[in-house]
């Protein structure tokens, strides 16, 4: 079963943002993670390691100020 999960990132500095998305994956086989960033460094990074996790990544400016970040499997 598909489940989503949500990482809030924000106000960490790297290399949290990606170790917090590493435990994320750990534990969800499919479906989609949600990481909430302040940065597009933290974006950046966050996608390079799960894109070479095997993810989809695809992100999104918020209207309040940083990023979501969408990893889909």
């Amino acid at each position: 079963m598909a489940e989503t999960v949500e990482v809030d990132a924000r106000g960490l500095s790297c290399p949290q943002p990606v170790i917090e998305t590493k435990k994320a994956i750990e534990k969800t086989s499919n479906g989609e993670i949600h990481v909430l960033v302040d940065t597009m460094t933290s974006v950046m990074n966050v996608s390079r390691f799960a894109k070479n996790q095997g993810w989809k990544v695809n992100y999104e400016e918020l209207p309040e100020g940083g990023f979501k970040i969408v990893l889909r499997k």
